[in-house]
């Protein structure tokens, strides 16, 4: 009941408050062309105090620094060698916008063998390719792993992921994005959560600010800007307009986590006339087997297990029907749900028999 009255108590402190506060345009739209573009590489991390992989079991990894001692002038060919120190990984970023040759920026490591601990290691000289098979960075330098693992002969203990690490700055750009912002006359801006309403406030909010219609809304996603001569750049005016205030709009919904009993409800939320039961029918079945044996000296009996099964139903005389009337809001279903206390997880059940009744005027989203 302590997570019921907590959702309570923040459904109605959000009721006691605007729907919607005004936000900045920068927290509700991207910038078209605006964006990072994923890097991923193969290498290898050295230095492991023997939690390597089983070259016998990954011999891609025997391969890789075979490979490796070979560029680097050490014959290896016709040598049988198993260190438990390396281990194969793949390393994954993001290039940023704008990112420009010689910046650094992080890295993920994360091991595809059988290692059991990056602790202590250091990744290899790595390439990362984008999409297009290009390479834009390389990654190189020690592995940070917040996880750990012990083991002795009869027991184990892991504690977060020890096989996955970081390196902050790990990686430097070699390769620049071909993308001239400055040469941009029209500029799009899309909308994180789609919404025509928004879309709209967008485009009066720019058009108002800046005394001119150079703000067009083209759908629900996206707001085109013509480049205002009165601005030095592109730059310059996405700037300026970036720290507008708007007050999103959003759609009714019902956001539900099954696997923590987690419940988000918006404030538009909107209920129509419905009664709800909350049962508690409890059926419990124990077994007690009992043992017949047969009388002492006889020839001809045999031991047997009885079977003996005992039912008992349990229902709660404090089960109640609650009658919620139309276009009741988020207070008033908090309300009524309390008062048949339910759990958080009978809520759940509740909001998805609402929505198959036709009474729930809002998005279920389920987990």
């Amino acid at each position: 009941m302590r997570f019921l009255s907590i959702f309570i108590a923040l459904a109605l402190a959000a009721f006691s408050n605007p729907a919607f506060a005004a936000v900045k345009l920068k927290d509700l739209v991207e910038v078209e062309g605006v964006r990072g573009n994923d890097l991923v590489g193969y290498g290898l991390v050295v230095g492991l105090d023997g939690t390597g992989d089983g070259l016998r079991n990954i011999p891609y990894t025997e391969e890789a620094l075979s490979s490796l001692l070979e560029r680097l002038g050490v014959n290896v060919q016709g040598e049988e060698f198993r260190p438990k120190n390396v281990a194969a990984v793949l390393v994954t970023s993001t290039l940023p916008p704008f990112a420009r040759t010689g910046a650094q920026i992080d890295v993920t490591v994360s091991a595809i063998g059988d290692a059991k601990d990056l602790t202590g290691g250091t990744l290899i000289m790595t390439p990362l390719n984008a999409a297009d098979g290009q390479i834009y960075a390389v990654a190189q330098g020690p592995v940070l792993v917040s996880g750990f693992s012990a083991e002795g002969d009869a027991a184990s203990v892991t504690e977060g992921v020890p096989t996955a690490g970081t390196i902050p700055n790990g990686a430097r750009v070699e390769r620049e994005l071909g993308f001239d912002f400055a040469e941009m006359d029209k500029i799009k801006l899309a909308l994180r959560s789609p919404d025509f309403t928004t879309a709209s406030r967008i485009e009066g909010v720019i058009n108002r600010s800046l005394k001119t219609q150079i703000a067009e809304m083209l759908d629900s996603t996206t707001v085109e800007i013509k480049v205002d001569n009165r601005f030095r750049s592109p730059a310059h005016m996405i700037s300026e307009i970036e720290n507008y205030e708007i007050t999103p709009a959003q759609k009714a919904r019902v956001v539900v986590d099954q696997r923590s009993g987690t419940i988000v409800l918006g404030s538009e939320v909107r209920i129509s006339s419905v009664a709800v039961a909350q049962g508690n029918l409890s059926i419990r079945i124990r077994e007690l087997p009992g043992v017949s044996q047969p009388n002492p000296f006889s020839r001809n009996g045999d031991t047997i297990v009885v079977p003996q099964t005992d039912i008992s139903i349990d229902a709660s005389e404090d089960n109640r029907v609650g009658l919620l009337e139309k276009n009741v809001t988020l207070a008033d279903l908090v309300d009524g749900l309390n008062a048949l206390g339910v759990s958080p997880r009978e809520m759940i059940d509740i909001l998805k028999s609402i929505k198959s009744a036709g009474a729930l005027h809002a998005e279920l989203v389920v987990q």
